[in-house]
């Protein structure tokens, strides 16, 4: 007697497991619980074979690789138009549904509708204000470009026209760029992976100091991968700055404005990365030549000034200026000495009078002149009669000497 089957799959064991009929009966009986619904991708292979009525189709993601299978009737396909090709993007209403022989799983198609421009449109303007309002467009954000980058980045189609107008404009202007080049998918569903891979590799490359995303004109569609939200915001985040060349001048991808130059053509790019070396030299000879007039008119300004300097008399006779210093040197010993011998004359003279005056006011000159002075023996000056007394021994002086008396009364 067999061991029943588990019911459900948490209680498998190691000694009890569903085989693999059951796990896919289990998955197809989920699978068919599911009901039919809308999804969106882009189609990346058409298999349609001459008088069948299914056709299969392989839906991808238009932002990350993942895919589905799809199986649809070709009246559907029919009533879509004969312009439906690999690359469109589509809307499909579809039944989940679950193959147990193969374990595989695919959508039964039961509509398609071509996803229009106007949705596409909407859907572009509304993630454009969406990254506006984080300011991923702001002109603060914009990285300047070197002047001369040490190496150009280049990320485009393989063999493509972009690729040789890029670089050859640019070596013609500046010969020699060197490039890091990375030939990508620039239209279909690898576009997004492949650029994006490109674009962080030569980002952390130390040696590139700017990136181009360069790619030629073409359909609405086409350019559509240059909008997608995860590149867009891959080259926000880049640390070198990036030139976006896409298209022409009226196409204006999303990347256009997160970039930190647009260059309207991969030619224009070309112009806008390097200089003109040609230009650049122009440009140094006149430098040289507006330098060298500045030189040489600085050197005959400072020429003329020195030969102003070399005619003053000081310069042309020096000996002249120590003969008038010596002259000026004389005259002021002169003027010393005179003024210094009429002060000397005038002090003499002033002297001379002084010892006049104090002689005619001398006591001694009075007493030349028959006057005398009378003192006590003790000294003391008598002026008054009463203060002699009889007898008393005066001293007198006169104008030769002096000598003692006595007063008779």
């Amino acid at each position: 007697m067999s061991t029943p089957l588990p019911e459900r799959a948490a209680d498998t064991t190691a000694e009890s497991p569903w085989p693999v009929r059951t796990l896919s009966l289990k998955i197809s009986d989920y699978v068919a619980k599911m009901s039919p619904l809308w999804v969106e991708g882009q189609i990346v292979q058409l298999n349609r074979r001459p008088g069948a009525p299914t056709a299969y189709v392989t839906l991808r993601d238009t932002e990350v690789d993942m895919s589905l299978s799809v199986t649809v009737h070709v009246n559907t396909l029919d009533a879509m138009g004969p312009g439906l090709q690999p690359g469109a993007r589509v809307v499909v209403h579809a039944k989940p549904t679950f193959w147990t022989k193969r374990g595989t799983l695919h959508l039964d198609a039961r509509q398609m509708r071509p996803v229009g421009v106007g949705d596409l449109l909407a859907r572009l303007e509304h993630l454009k204000q969406l990254l506006r309002s984080e300011g991923l467009f702001d002109a603060s954000r914009k990285k300047p470009l070197p002047f001369l980058p040490h190496t150009v980045g280049l990320i485009c189609g393989r063999a493509s026209a972009a690729e040789k107008d890029v670089v050859e404009n640019t070596r013609r202007r500046w010969p020699a760029t060197r490039f890091e080049i990375r030939q990508v998918a620039v239209q279909g569903p690898g576009t997004v992976p492949e650029v994006t891979a490109a674009l962080h590799e030569l980002d952390a490359a130390p040696q590139v100091q700017v990136i181009v995303i360069s790619r030629g004109g073409g359909g609405f569609e086409d350019l559509l991968p240059f909008s997608n939200e995860s590149l867009v915001r891959a080259v926000a985040a880049a640390r070198t700055p990036i030139v976006s060349a896409i298209g022409h001048h009226e196409d204006t991808p999303l990347l256009d404005f997160v970039a930190d130059l647009r260059a309207s053509t991969p030619t224009d790019a070309a112009k806008r990365i390097v200089p003109d070396l040609a230009e650049e030299q122009q440009g140094l000879l006149a430098l040289r030549a507006a330098g060298a007039r500045s030189l040489h008119r600085h050197l005959d300004l400072e020429r003329r000034h020195l030969q102003q300097l070399r005619s003053r008399p000081v310069l042309v006779a020096p000996a002249t200026m120590v003969s008038t210093r010596r002259a000026e040197v004389d005259t002021l010993r002169e003027r010393a000495a005179y003024r210094m011998s009429h002060r000397l004359e005038r002090s003499h003279d002033q002297v001379t009078h002084l010892r006049e005056q104090l002689r005619a006011l001398s006591p001694l000159q009075t007493l030349e002149r028959g006057y005398a002075v009378v003192r006590h023996a003790a000294g003391e000056i008598i002026t008054d009669v009463a203060d002699v007394e009889p007898e008393e021994l005066l001293r007198v002086t006169v104008a030769t000497g002096d000598f003692a008396v006595r007063p008779v009364s």
